[in-house]
């Protein structure tokens, strides 16, 4: 109800009262009036509206960065008349931030009903955050060299001989607290498993914190694989006599030998035809003579007991291979 209907109701009311002489309904009829008119505008000026206001963070100086996750939003009460209320908009009330001179570290921001720019005859009588905190620190570079993560094994026999990165260092950028720590970053699983040759592949880098940022996601890996060199020990290896035409007896009858080379032809290699005398030329009668150990390629001989043998040899011919052992 406007002012001007209660001068109306006033004007009406006390026309018909000078009319009938009643001043008591006079003065009634005024109270009445002022009362409506202060019971509306009374109604209208304790309405509240709750309000969703965005926050924005501005000026932050040059190589700072914001490490926490500081609200963008902010909710308000205003209370007014409701007439004004409805004009209010949230976008804006936007409240700005100047972060212009912030130092590194935790800082916090007091908010204020002033900070709001609402309209005249409203005010702000509830704010949710009230306060602010913001955790700043210097953004940082720095090169770090890739390791390659691996999971399972290559096959028995075999073995990682080297291993390839390239790029081999990447350059991480983020908050100083995250960046100073690291020594290396790290890759996803590279799969070895049952890898009897070299192999490669693009694998992506793992982020230790997604705060950091980094030149290259991913790096190409090649993995060298070759036969793994072990060393096998051959026991009660038999002593042959090679290139006798007569009867002998040699003394020890067999040998001991370490031999190194390809673990997978290693656990392959047969004893037998190792090690052996030879005897071509050799004159009946004792002999001492160095014991020999023949190999396939790629194998050497590590150490071999005894070095040397006795032969005897007897003046009877050979005549089958029973005869060449007398007992």
């Amino acid at each position: 109800m406007r002012l001007g209907d209660f001068k109306y109701l006033f004007k009406v009311s006390g026309a018909r009262r000078f009319r009938g002489g009643d001043l008591g309904l006079r003065i009634f009829a005024v109270v009445l009036a002022i009362g409506l008119w202060i019971f509306v505008n009374a109604g209208e000026r304790g309405s509240v509206e709750p309000l969703t206001v965005p926050i924005s963070y501005r000026s932050l100086p040059q190589g700072m960065v914001i490490v926490n996750h500081p609200p963008t939003f902010v909710k308000i009460e205003v209370t007014g008349p409701r007439t004004l209320l409805s004009l209010l908009d949230p976008e804006r009330l936007a409240l700005k931030i100047d972060l212009r001179g912030v130092a590194s570290g935790q800082s916090e921001f007091k908010i204020y009903p002033a900070m709001f720019n609402v309209e005249r005859n409203t005010a702000v009588t509830s704010i949710s955050p009230d306060q602010l905190s913001l955790d700043v620190d210097r953004l940082v570079t720095r090169d770090v060299p890739v390791h390659l993560a691996v999971q399972g094994k290559v096959e028995p026999g075999y073995t990682i001989t080297s291993v390839d990165i390239t790029p081999p260092t990447v350059t991480i950028a983020g908050p100083s607290r995250f960046v100073a720590p690291l020594t290396s970053v790290s890759t996803e699983a590279f799969d070895l498993k049952g890898l009897t040759s070299d192999a490669g592949r693009s694998v992506d880098i793992v982020a230790p914190n997604p705060a950091l940022g980094f030149s290259t996601g991913h790096v190409d890996a090649r993995v060298n694989v070759a036969e793994a060199i072990a060393d096998r020990e051959f026991r009660a290896v038999d002593v042959e006599v090679k290139d006798s035409g007569f009867k002998y007896r040699v003394e020890p009858r067999q040998a001991t030998l370490t031999i190194r080379g390809p673990a997978v032809k290693l656990a392959a290699l047969a004893p037998k035809g190792l090690a052996y005398v030879d005897a071509k030329g050799v004159a009946p009668g004792s002999h001492e003579l160095p014991l020999q150990v023949t190999l396939p390629d790629g194998m050497q001989l590590v150490r071999q007991s005894p070095d040397k043998v006795k032969l005897r040899m007897y003046r009877e011919k050979l005549t089958t291979t029973a005869d060449e052992h007398p007992s």
